[in-house]
């Protein structure tokens, strides 16, 4: 089965490139308030029901983020919304609370479910699912209506697809696979969710930043000219690692220490970078047609305690109409950090979100005030919902996930990978069942010997 393609893997005849991105949907600065398609409403005083399907930091992070969206304040003269209280500013309640939670480990539920109670919210015992199959008591809740998927990537578009075939909204974390099969189910999920009138929203909040918003869209009304090329990275230290424990299995371990295996993250080119990539896509206007080269390995993170994922990636894709895409992603300490994204055109350069300098007139800066992006990815979402225009992101995510595949198999076997090639991919990564027992960790991919299927 392959993804029904939005984009050629060229700009048309005769098309310039800032008409190609003009006219490409993927590209619209607005994309992440544009709905697909209106039903019938559900009225604002629609009470969201919050199911949560991983409980660990992520998802703790994330089901706070959305009862926070159920606070928001109002300016009287821009309408603005913000976690201050300013003078002449009003309250608006909106009805939310989490009734479920789902999670592989007890533990790490019984975590979560402890700091929500701390903020008067107590879930019952009986809504709280221990276990591989725990996902399904929880979208089997008939009151569940807004699903939260913050599971290990893994497991996310089994979990999407169950989701909304079971009439749920769903938010799901960043990135959505870590495997092309993954890739395609979570584009049927999408277009299933919107024969159903659902909702799917992606922890790619980027998106919904006024900053990203506006300063994309002034670039696609040619603020700098035709784009020449385009370059983002995600170079910081390591994140949190988790040693193993005497008693705990194979498999254990690894779901614990999930960030550091291909199978349950992608890798952290896919897992983290995946929010650069994505606004590679929205400003160039597509997915890339290729990765043309990629250089990486394991250079600093050598011990088992890191699994096999690599510390660092270097991959330059082509995109259509000739433009060239520079990425980088490192997790070293000790290191200079960059996390950002610039484009540079034939009239001047951006970095994609608060500035424009255009070889010739005045500099462009986006100096409002903006909420938290976390919650406002939320809130967007919920408000979809409410007014019966429900958005949906899984087109948009999926196809920053399968960027980040691609560079991420590039520089695994050192080949370059042209995007309708990889998309046909049948390998899916990890066990076939799911038991806590005996899973060696995969042997490191080297390049010119690892082979990409």
């Amino acid at each position: 089965m392959m993804i029904e393609q939005n984009l050629n893997s060229s700009s048309p005849s005769g098309v310039s490139r800032r008409g190609f991105l003009r006219n490409t949907s993927l590209g619209l600065a607005a994309a992440a308030t544009m709905f697909p398609r209106v039903h019938a409403a559900e009225g604002p005083e629609l009470e969201i029901k919050i199911g949560l399907i991983g409980c660990g930091g992520r998802g703790t992070g994330a089901v706070l983020d959305a009862v926070g969206a159920a606070t928001k304040v109002i300016y009287p003269q821009s309408g603005y919304h913000t976690e201050d209280v300013a003078e002449g500013a009003t309250i608006e309640k909106k009805n939310i609370k989490v009734i479920a939670l789902a999670d592989i480990f007890e533990d790490r539920l019984d975590r979560c479910r402890q700091n929500l109670q701390r903020l008067g919210m107590d879930i019952p015992k009986e809504r709280c699912f221990i276990g591989f199959d725990a996902y399904k008591q929880v979208l089997a809740e008939p009151e569940v209506n807004y699903v939260i998927l913050a599971s290990p990537p893994h497991f996310r578009p089994v979990q999407l697809m169950a989701a909304i075939q079971a009439g749920k909204h769903v938010f799901a974390e960043k990135p959505v696979a870590v495997d092309v099969p993954g890739v395609r189910m979570v584009i049927e999920a999408g277009k299933l969710a919107q024969q159903k009138a659902l909702g799917i929203g992606a922890g790619t909040q980027r998106r919904h930043m006024k900053s990203y918003q506006e300063a994309i869209q002034r670039i696609r009304d040619g603020a700098i000219g035709e784009l020449v090329y385009g370059k983002c990275y995600w170079n910081g230290g390591q994140i949190w690692v988790i040693d193993r424990q005497e008693g705990w299995s194979d498999l254990e371990w690894q779901l614990r220490n999930w960030n550091y295996f291909t199978w349950l993250s992608g890798d952290h080119y896919v897992e983290q970078h995946v929010h650069n990539l994505d606004i590679m896509n929205w400003v160039l206007g597509s997915h890339p047609v290729r990765a043309v080269s990629g250089v990486g390995g394991r250079q600093v993170r050598t011990g088992d305690r890191h699994g096999h994922i690599y510390d660092h990636f270097a991959v330059e894709f082509e995109y259509p109409g000739g433009i060239s895409m520079f990425s980088q992603a490192r997790q070293i300490n000790g290191c200079r950090n960059l996390v950002e994204e610039a484009v540079v055109g034939t009239g001047g350069r951006s970095n994609c979100k608060d500035f424009i300098e255009p070889k010739n007139g005045e500099r462009w800066r986006f100096r409002d005030r903006e909420p938290s992006p976390y919650r406002q990815s939320h809130e967007n979402l919920i408000d979809s919902i409410r007014i019966g225009k429900p958005l949906n992101e899984a087109q948009t995510i999926a196809e920053a996930t399968m960027t980040g595949i691609l560079g991420r198999e590039a520089v695994y076997s050192g080949q370059a990978i042209d995007w309708d090639t990889a998309i046909q991919s049948e390998t899916r990564l990890g066990p076939d069942e799911y038991s806590f027992g005996a899973y060696p960790i995969p042997p490191v991919p080297m390049p010119g010997v690892y082979r990409f299927t």
